[in-house]
């Protein structure tokens, strides 16, 4: 416990002497801005009282710890802390995120975890939402009215690209964050992670849960989704190994919960103390390998995050309580700390008018085509010796190729010379490449087993040597690729890329953005609903009632 500190003692308005003999008794109670007033009798030498006084002790504030910091944070921020830049930036990725749920929702690995889900809430088409009382009031403090409800199986939240189907809110999450990242086609930020796809899925079903009187509006939303990857980056800053290229630890399985637990939180409501728990709460549910990258269960690390997350708030806002040092780095006792090996937290300031967001220094990078983002590199140094190739021979002729030489860094996760799998090939600098110079363009088409297994492909990759230069970085923020085709003339071409167009410092032009979305929204939605998303997400803070968006999908 704190010391106490005494402000002042007085007796009758003059300052009680040090030769009073202070015995008993004592009366305690607690007055306004948290002050102690004690009032005490006092005894001279023969035992008789002649004075009653009063103490005033102020309490010392609680020493501020960095999980304290995050917690007033995610309480305290409001929807004036977010700068033009900021919500622009945020509702680039919305928009973008959302796109890319749509067309996950068709992959195998959706389907699977979608009938999991239905069969495991045995999710009721059409269901219009939650009869009784979620919350009397959703900005009280304590949420005394919380009912079961809340964490139950009743399907009132939207599924990506399943008009008709309707999940509980948990489930719903889960399902949209499998789907984000069903093609590994959801942005990445750096620090290394990929922010929208933990946080979105949660924040959509959170919104139609609440009853109609607490209906969060769009800007309650674009706050409390900028707080979610406000939290994510911060947690990444706290250590070095972070910012490389993962070897652990998938990212979005251990700051991405995170992030959804305090988005969630703040879209909630909650008290400072119930976020700094739902932040505790969220640490005990993170993380997953990396050895399950470029399988099947990957898509599960961000349905998992967002899932999770969601479920720590709740946990959270029931009364759950989790350790208040969660954050902080305790000598002995690993918290987040266990996830890094180093780890150096810093608090996180108040907001204010001068606070300055993480996204506001560092932009998003946007996928061109569903793979990992270090493909991206190797592609645009693919198709730029592919031209240089075309120039020379006047068509692309792999007979003439003898050997293809590619300068990429070490990491192991990415380095496939033969991809059997779609997975696998989204994982592949190998795949990526050859499927460049052989097509011309790598897309959605590129990774279907037909394509894989091309007898085209696999000559190519016979012919693949890789190589590792020791200042090209495993770092999405330092990193190239470069691709040397080595001629049987004896010739040798070279394409180079350093920043992909895409990457935060070349970031998508709008129109590129829009049309990216609009293509992978067609999969599933009429081309009047596509555009009423992208009008949606364009006036966000506008918007009425945010669960319209989820309910648009």
């Amino acid at each position: 416990m704190s010391p106490l500190s005494i402000e002042g003692a007085w007796s009758n308005g003059a300052p009680l002497r040090d030769s009073t003999k202070c015995l008993k008794p004592w009366e305690v109670t607690l007055g306004p801005n948290g002050i102690l007033e004690v009032r005490l009798t006092a005894w001279d030498s023969t035992g008789k009282p002649y004075v009653t006084s009063q103490i005033l002790v102020a309490r010392s504030a609680p020493e501020e710890t960095v999980t304290s910091s995050f917690a007033s944070f995610i309480h305290a921020v409001r929807p004036e802390h977010l700068s033009k830049t900021v919500r622009q930036r945020s509702k680039r990725m919305i928009l973008d995120s959302i796109g890319v749920g749509l067309v996950g929702s068709t992959t195998h690995v959706f389907d699977i975890a979608l009938r999991y889900c239905r069969d495991s809430c045995l999710a009721v088409e059409g269901c219009s939402g939650i009869t009784q009382s979620l919350l009397h009031s959703r900005s009280s403090p304590e949420f005394p009215s919380l009912s079961q409800e809340l964490y139950s199986s009743v399907a009132v939240s939207s599924v990506y690209g399943k008009p008709g189907v309707k999940l509980s809110p948990t489930l719903a999450a889960f399902t949209n964050g499998v789907a984000t990242h069903s093609m590994d086609f959801d942005d990445t930020w750096h620090p290394a992670t990929h922010p929208s796809g933990a946080v979105l899925p949660a924040l959509l079903a959170a919104s139609q849960m609440l009853p109609p009187s607490t209906k969060p509006n769009g800007m309650d939303f674009l706050l409390a989704f900028n707080v979610g990857l406000e939290v994510q980056g911060r947690l990444m800053h706290f250590s070095t190994e972070a910012h490389d290229i993962p070897k652990r630890f998938h990212p979005p399985s251990v700051v991405g919960t995170m992030g959804s637990a305090a988005a969630t939180a703040k879209l909630l409501s909650l008290s400072t103390a119930q976020c700094g728990h739902a932040l505790g709460i969220a640490a005990s549910l993170a993380g997953a390998p990396m050895a399950n990258a470029a399988t099947q269960a990957k898509p599960l690390h961000i349905g998992n995050a967002t899932r999770l997350g969601f479920e720590a708030a709740l946990l959270a806002a029931r009364g759950m309580e989790a350790n208040p040092l969660i954050l902080d780095d305790i000598p002995g006792c690993s918290g987040f700390s266990a996830f890094y090996s180093v780890y150096q937290p810093k608090p996180l300031s108040t907001p204010s008018d001068h606070h300055e967001f993480l996204l506001e220094k560092q932009d998003i990078a946007f996928k061109r085509f569903p793979a990992h983002l270090g493909m991206h590199w190797v592609v645009d140094a693919a198709l730029s010796v592919r031209n240089l190739f075309i120039n020379y021979a006047g068509s692309f002729s792999p007979s003439l190729i003898r050997t293809i030489v590619l300068k990429i860094p070490v990491s192991k996760y990415i380095n496939r010379p033969f991809p059997s799998s779609e997975h696998q090939a989204r994982h592949s600098f190998q795949f990526n490449a050859c499927t460049a110079l052989l097509d011309g363009e790598v897309g959605l088409s590129s990774f279907t087993e037909s394509s894989i297994h091309r007898q085209e492909v696999r000559e190519l990759l016979d012919k693949v040597v890789v190589e590792h230069p020791e200042d090209n970085v495993a770092n999405f923020d330092k990193m190239y690729g470069e691709v040397a085709l080595l001629l049987h003339s004896g010739d040798v071409l070279t394409g180079k890329c350093d920043t992909f167009y895409g990457h935060w410092r070349k970031p998508l032009s709008k129109e590129s953005l829009l049309k990216k979305f609009r293509s992978n929204a067609s999969h599933v939605l009429p081309e009047e609903k596509i555009e009423a998303i992208i009008t949606m997400v364009d006036n966000l803070e506008n918007l009425s009632d945010s669960s319209q968006l989820a309910c648009s999908l």
